[in-house]
């Protein structure tokens, strides 16, 4: 009894984040179309741009790059052979597929269906296609929280599952950042990237501890 209650106490505030992501998606996605949300980008492009420095070019090239296609390719293929091949968790690892594919797919789509331009002052990187939502912060949320949620479950010490979500939101937060100093995204795009990545993990994880045995 005690098992099922926490699953269904699990799956309710899963979905209800998920949900939650999802309207905050909805609203920064109504402001984009709209057209009224040049007043919070330019400001916080002000700000984080205004810390422009050598240094802080290499760090930042250094995350926009651990959040491209290459790394993150990796990354997800060593995950998955860890799952199958040492832990034999292949629940786990159709469930890790599920959330990084998908993710994936999603922004593909997202990105067809606004087409937003991407912004064309103080670039220091080059970046092709559409701005919105960012591939790099959905890639980044997806991977590192459908990990952080994995490892969760293995780690019974207060410490070590601590450190598993700071760095996992230190790694995502940065890549985002990095995409805004660089100039390729719109803090925006990185902003709507999070809530679309998250709406879609915390909906897959409601699912996968609905039906923990499927």
């Amino acid at each position: 009894m005690k098992s099922t209650y926490v699953m269904k106490s699990v799956f309710a505030r899963s979905f209800a984040l998920g949900i939650a992501s999802l309207l905050v998606f909805a609203l920064i996605a109504s402001l984009v179309g709209w057209r009224r949300i040049a007043w919070f980008d330019d400001r916080v492009i002000a700000a984080v741009q205004g810390r422009e420095s050598d240094a802080v070019t290499s760090v930042m090239k250094f995350f926009s790059f651990i959040g491209s296609t290459a790394p993150v390719v990796v990354l997800t293929a060593a995950a998955m052979l860890v799952l199958y091949v040492l832990l034999k968790h292949r629940g786990e690892l159709l469930f890790f597929a599920g959330v990084v594919v998908g993710s994936a797919l999603l922004n593909v789509v997202l990105k067809l269906a606004f087409r937003r331009d991407r912004p064309t002052l103080h670039r220091l990187a080059e970046e092709a296609g559409y701005s919105f939502p960012s591939g790099h912060s959905m890639a980044a949320f997806s991977l590192y929280g459908v990990l952080v949620f994995l490892l969760w479950k293995h780690a019974d010490a207060r410490w070590a599952r601590l450190l598993l979500v700071a760095l996992g939101l230190g790694i995502t937060v940065m890549i985002g950042i990095s995409r805004i100093y660089l100039g390729v995204h719109y803090p925006s795009d990185v902003i709507g990237g999070y809530m679309a990545s998250c709406a879609w993990l915390a909906l897959c994880i409601a699912f996968y501890r609905r039906r923990p045995r499927q």
